[in-house]
């Protein structure tokens, strides 16, 4: 983009007023930019529940932050494995019956460039499964509690969207023909951008009260590629994360945080924020150029039907 709209430093933690009384779910959140959102969410007040699949990492998170921030922190956690719908189901009943209200939910668990071809417990390709189709079926079962409090989902994308296919490859979703572990991630992440697209369209349609806002990490250390990416990607990255082109997963969740509490008259749905330094990897946060055929509604229209039927799953939206 041409101009910050939040001045040439762009937005940053320092906006935020008091959260106290706002509730904040976070997939993803016991590290990388989902803990580091968590801190700052926390450190401003809010309460956050974090729906992790690893319990054991979950509370030392926990404890850490605890230790951190001092004080009578609202951090707690809820079992949930994107790659097992069952799981998710699960997890989302035990929210809605627990929580009493959701200001924002946070899709920011993800797995990238696995390898070998994989499957979730569903059978499904494994970066689509748990990028894309648990968090699918995740907001689905929230939404009428998140339209209760007139809250926010914030869809974590990927630069990665316009590195790979440009389409979804609706003829083969598990990838039994090409699989390429950076294709295929690319894949599941322009079907959850897309996906947060069309979502915004089908609310205003049925004129529900709930914000859906599209953001990405840029090139942030974080335990990405370490948790789920093959030997040459982890050294690689591992490289390039000492350079000035990977930033701190810190800086990295402050689009999410931004997307999460930013006032809305200062946020635009159809918009995609992120770090707009060179190729949007670092820099400063705020709007980003973002390349038509993530918008392309026929191509949406036909993945939210897919992803109906591959969760087993009817939006009532």
């Amino acid at each position: 983009m041409s101009s910050n709209q939040f001045g040439k430093e762009g937005w940053k933690p320092e906006r935020i007023g008091n959260l106290s009384g706002n509730t904040y779910l976070i997939t993803g959140a016991n590290s990388g930019t989902g803990l580091e959102a968590s801190k700052i969410l926390l450190s401003k007040g809010a309460e956050v529940i974090m729906l992790n699949r690893n319990e054991e990492k979950s509370q030392k998170a926990i404890g850490d932050i605890k230790k951190d921030l001092r004080g009578s922190t609202k951090v707690s956690f809820i079992k949930m494995d994107l790659a097992n719908l069952s799981s998710v189901r699960s997890a989302a009943n035990e929210v809605i019956n627990k929580v009493a209200k959701i200001d924002g939910l946070i899709c920011n668990a993800a797995i990238a460039q696995v390898p070998k071809q994989e499957f979730t417990k569903d059978g499904f390709e494994s970066h689509l499964g748990v990028n894309h189709y648990g968090h699918f079926l995740l907001n689905g079962m929230l939404f009428e509690k998140l339209e209760e409090s007139k809250g926010r989902i914030i869809i974590v994308g990927s630069e990665g969207y316009k590195m790979g296919l440009k389409n979804i490859q609706f003829d083969d979703m598990n990838w039994d023909k090409n699989y390429n572990p950076m294709k295929t991630y690319c894949h599941s992440k322009l079907a959850q951008m897309m996906f947060g697209y069309e979502l915004q369209d089908r609310i205003k349609d049925a004129n529900k009260n709930v914000k859906v806002y599209v953001c990405h990490p840029g090139s942030s250390a974080t335990s990405l590629i370490k948790n789920s990416g093959g030997l040459r990607d982890r050294i690689l990255f591992g490289i390039m994360s000492k350079t000035p082109l990977v930033q701190t997963a810190e800086k990295g969740s402050f689009p999410e945080v931004m997307c999460a509490v930013e006032a809305e008259e200062n946020l635009n749905q159809k918009a995609y924020y992120g770090p707009t330094g060179k190729l949007q990897w670092t820099g400063p946060v705020g709007e980003c150029d973002l390349k038509p055929h993530a918008k392309d509604k026929k191509v949406a229209t036909k993945l939210w039907e897919v992803s109906e039927d591959a969760t087993d799953f009817k939006w009532n939206i």
